[in-house]
């Protein structure tokens, strides 16, 4: 029996309080190794923080909202960190659980509990799918930079990042942390170097002429470093009300999977004592990480030159504009390296993860194919489950040379990147149960709040979904996710309801 269903439900008994007190105790049914260590899951925190969004899309963000786009960060961060204190108490209760979904089947019942499992795992799957095709595109591009062309080996190219990642995954957890360590580092090192770089330019009032990017059609104009360019003509909504809603939404998916470090925490030494760090951190990194760099960018490149003139929607990469107006003409080529280890930390990311919650769905299930995928490996890993996740999320490139594919492969995944947002909201219903239930920890890592907090978290994801139907390019990516919700979240609960009133008639025979 797995730890979820033995810790479910009022009636948990002594296994309830040993809880609260021996995480030995917990450990009994855990054949997950932890070893993921304090550094390691600080790191993974950090990088489920920063992604590719940051490096490339920050541009398109600015361009909608001008200076405003700091409250934006700031606004959507502190919810996150809302949520993740509220999975943090939870984790914090049972850190034997592998993943943050179980508590959804343990507070709201079997049938959202498997809604919210089957469908976070596919999300996953579409997501890793769409990461492997951006980690082909970005490894081309910075070759490109160099003067290399591989378009013509892309495919094979996503072939051996993906095996390489499948690797890493099945060696042992703890080559999988200094993997994501590392990547980490990557990502904060430029990062600083950023934010440094845009310091020495306004302290020296640097000047820079005009300039057109490489890979770039637009010249972007002569200007000077300056915190000028940040208050000079500032307005909340400097494109209109509409395009400040379009930004939360944005800026939200930008932080989508910040909560990879609740699937980490089963395979984590002191998990009781590491967790509370890792997510208490989530604040200080917001405001160092999003909020320092795109205040670094606007200080040097005038808020307003971000909008493009041709209405293409394509925008250049900030990090790339800053380094150029600064003369360090070989940055794209950084840039695009920096970018491409992101995007291959979230790929990896995404397989452990997409790992973890096959192997839930294996461990329950009744069946005995899925079953099968409930079983960990000597280097106690999931392999089977991992290697089943790694083969979906290859299809990815067949997928694309497919011309009628491809169309509802981006509306399949894009609707994947809408239903994030039912799992949040889940969990926090989850929690708020939890809150006010016999298994309630008093001196846990506790929400601060909660019973105002946790329901305005929950509007506030409400809020974005709403935001979802305003754009033509969002609104059937969120018409498919509710078709989801109605069709395969009404499929779980009638089949649930089926099967408990056949086991009460068998029981009352």
């Amino acid at each position: 029996m797995s730890n979820m269903q033995q810790s479910a439900g009022p009636s948990g008994g002594s296994r309830q309080e040993a809880v609260n007190n021996s995480l030995e105790t917990v450990d009994e049914d855990n054949e997950m190794e932890r070893g993921l260590t304090n550094r390691h899951v600080q790191f993974i925190a950090i990088g489920g923080a920063i992604g590719t969004g940051l490096f490339l899309g920050s541009g398109k963000s600015i361009a909608l909202d001008g200076p405003s786009i700091v409250l934006v960060y700031i606004l959507v961060g502190g919810v996150m960190f809302l949520m993740m204190r509220a999975i943090g108490e939870l984790m914090y209760r049972d850190p034997s659980q592998h993943t943050f979904i179980n508590f959804i089947r343990m507070y709201l019942g079997n049938g959202t509990g498997k809604f919210a499992l089957w469908t976070y795992w596919l999300v996953l799957i579409l997501t890793g799918m769409t990461e492997l095709s951006a980690v082909g595109q970005y490894c081309v591009t910075f070759f490109h930079t160099l003067g290399f062309e591989l378009k013509s080996w892309q495919w094979l190219i996503e072939l051996l990042f993906l095996a390489a990642l499948v690797s890493v995954n099945l060696i042992a957890v703890k080559l999988f942390g200094e993997t994501e360590f590392w990547f980490s580092m990557i990502k904060i090192f430029l990062i600083l170097a950023l934010i440094v770089t845009s310091i020495i330019m306004v302290v020296a009032g640097y000047r820079y002429g005009a300039t057109k990017l490489p890979g770039s059609g637009q010249t972007y104009p002569a200007g000077q470093a300056s915190l000028a360019n940040i208050s000079d003509g500032f307005s909340l909504a400097p494109n209109g009300w509409t395009q400040m809603l379009m930004s939360f939404q944005m800026v939200f998916f930008s932080y989508t999977m910040i909560e990879f470090v609740g699937v980490t925490v089963s395979e984590t030494k002191n998990p009781r004592k590491v967790l509370p760090k890792a997510i208490n951190g989530i604040i200080l990194r917001v405001l160092v990480f999003y909020v320092g760099a795109l205040l670094a960018i606007m200080a040097i490149v005038p808020w307003r030159n971000f909008m493009t003139n041709d209405n293409s929607n394509q925008f250049s990469s900030p990090f790339i504009m800053v380094f150029e107006f600064a003369g360090l003409h070989w940055a794209a080529a950084v840039v695009f390296f920096v970018v491409l280890t992101a995007a291959a930390s979230s790929l990896n990311s995404l397989l452990y993860s997409a790992g973890r919650h096959l192997f839930q769905i294996g461990e329950e299930s009744k069946s005995p194919t899925l079953s099968k995928l409930g079983v960990v490996s000597k280097t106690k890993v999931p392999a089977r489950a991992i290697v089943v996740s790694g083969a979906l999320i290859v299809l990815s490139p067949a997928i694309a040379a497919l011309p009628g594919a491809s169309g509802a492969f981006v509306l399949f995944s894009s609707a994947a990147s809408a239903v994030f947002i039912f799992i949040y909201i889940l969990t926090m219903v989850a929690h708020y149960r939890y809150r006010n239930s016999p298994q309630f920890m008093a001196d846990g890592f506790l929400m601060p709040a909660y019973r105002v907090l946790n329901p305005l978290t929950i509007v506030f994801f409400v809020f974005i979904y709403a935001t979802l139907f305003i754009g033509a390019d969002t609104r059937g990516p969120a018409i498919a996710g509710l078709v989801w919700l109605v069709v395969f979240g009404g499929y779980c609960l009638l089949h649930d309801r089926y099967s408990s009133r056949g086991l009460r008639a068998a029981l009352k025979h």
